[in-house]
């Protein structure tokens, strides 16, 4: 949002000094801001009837960037000092030469606040988060019999960024981030099944410790170890898929959300480069890129270079009609920026990078979209996965799926992997369902060794003439 404050900083780093060296470090480039991060987390384990870690972590430093055509100078220090900035700027001011570029325009301002400025880290005492985590194992013990281990992970954050631009701007945002994540084992007959869910967001932590909250988790879990302890080995061949809402929106992440960043089809090295105003999935297919959803986890109030957040149409209704950008990418390709420059910490440079990246839901119920399936796999939840980029290729596994012949759900599979390509894989949907969901607030992405929060979501999908990997 925007602010004329330079807190939390401002006792070690004068507004004036800064924005005095940030201006000589950017004269005659064509953009360029100062980025100062404070970040606390704590993180707290509890397995096998006790607690096996707690650590806290706390960060802090700036990143100087001046940026120059499609090169960029970047420097940045742990230490917040006239001094270190200095240096910083003697380092970044390399990649601006002699200089002659126009400064770009500053991004306007935005007093929109998408989610709390309450400090999740220090929100509930130590004891309390270890007592809910112990509770947490004695419930799932208490519910089956056959559990043998229980494992559960409290996770709390808050970022706290100040960006300057050399106009003189100055924008803040305070970052909340929540999770919890559950697994359990269950063993019968001598054969052990995992299952585990994970829930979150920037939303206080106070949301995802309430009983009913973790309860839930709780029963998913054992609910999914339980299918697994029935699955059968996964077919292998070519077939038709129907993939579940919610969190197998990953794939869509993957296979085409990367696709769609703007500096690979800057660089033409993604497959949907040059494809703008042309047919790249089905009709009825529509998927946005939202970062101004309220509380998500992927949701962000300004990106890191200081643009507010943006809900971008990247497909509509099958036709590619934009990228996400940052500002260095979009001016370069002569778009407006879109919110979507993102940067792991104040140690890396913001780069083009999805927030909550989802498809809008289509009119037929799910129901039918199944019985529609004369012979293939059903997917529901997601493991890893891997994709290139270039040609939109991927592979990902599926940690709960069931066979599925005559439109009938059969036994559940395991082992099950998806392989196809993005661009096919759009072209193929079959059928798109009235039921959008979004995941419950799990998602990393990484991108060129950086790792941010995101989001995803879909309705359920029947994709045809995908490779199912498997055992038999």
């Amino acid at each position: 949002m925007t602010t004329d404050r330079f807190d939390p900083f401002v006792t070690r780093l004068d507004p004036d000094t800064a924005l005095r060296l940030l201006r000589a470090t950017t004269d005659g480039a064509d953009d360029g801001e100062l980025f100062l991060e404070r970040r606390r987390s704590e993180v707290l384990s509890f397995d096998d009837g006790r607690l096996r870690t707690a650590s806290f972590d706390a960060s802090e430093g700036f990143g100087l960037r001046a940026v120059r055509g499609d090169t960029t100078g970047y420097a940045h220090s742990t230490e917040i000092t006239e001094a270190a900035l200095k240096r910083a700027g003697d380092t970044a001011r390399l990649a601006v030469g002699a200089g002659g570029g126009t400064l770009a325009e500053p991004p306007r301002g935005t007093n929109t606040q998408l989610y709390s400025d309450v400090d999740p880290v220090i929100e509930a005492p130590f004891a309390a988060k270890v007592a809910t985590l112990r509770d947490i194992d004695a419930f799932a013990r208490d519910l089956d019999p056959r559990v043998v281990q229980v494992s559960a992970t409290l996770a709390a954050g808050q970022q706290e960024v100040v960006i300057m631009r050399p106009d003189g701007m100055i924008v803040s945002d305070i970052r909340p981030m929540t999770r919890l994540n559950v697994s359990v084992i269950l063993e019968e007959n001598g054969r052990r099944e995992s299952g585990g869910v994970g829930a979150g967001g920037r939303r206080p932590l106070s949301l995802v410790t309430d009983p009913d909250h973790w309860q839930d988790a709780v029963r998913e879990s054992l609910r999914i170890a339980a299918v697994n302890l029935t699955a059968e080995a996964a077919p292998a061949g070519v077939m038709d898929v129907v993939l579940g809402p919610g969190w197998p929106g990953i794939l869509l992440h993957e296979a085409v959300g990367h696709g769609l960043e703007g500096d690979f089809n800057r660089k033409k090295t993604s497959a949907f480069s040059g494809l703008m105003g042309q047919r790249v999935a089905s009709p009825g297919v529509t998927v946005l890129d939202d970062g101004t959803i309220p509380n998500r986890r992927g949701s962000i109030s300004i990106d890191d270079e200081g643009t507010p957040s943006h809900k971008t149409t990247l497909i509509e209704d099958g036709i590619l009609v934009g990228y996400m950008q940052d500002r260095q990418n979009a001016r370069l390709m002569g778009v407006p920026p879109t919110g979507n420059g993102r940067r792991q910490s104040y140690a890396h440079p913001p780069m083009p990078r999805m927030t909550n990246t989802y498809m809008l839901a289509g009119k037929e119920d799910p129901a039918d979209i199944l019985a529609g399936l004369d012979d293939g796999i059903y997917a529901v939840g997601f493991g890893g996965g891997q994709v290139d980029i270039t040609n939109g290729k991927f592979v990902f596994s599926c940690t709960e799926a069931y066979r599925v012949k005559n439109g009938k759900v059969g036994a559940p599979v395991k082992g099950a992997t998806l392989i196809g390509d993005g661009p096919t894989a759009m072209q193929h949907i079959q059928a798109i369902g009235n039921d959008l969901a979004l995941d419950p607030g799990i998602g990393n992405c990484g991108k060129s060794g950086q790792w941010v929060p995101v989001g995803v979501g879909q309705p359920s999908l029947r994709i045809g003439k995908l490779t199912v990997g498997g055992s038999s």
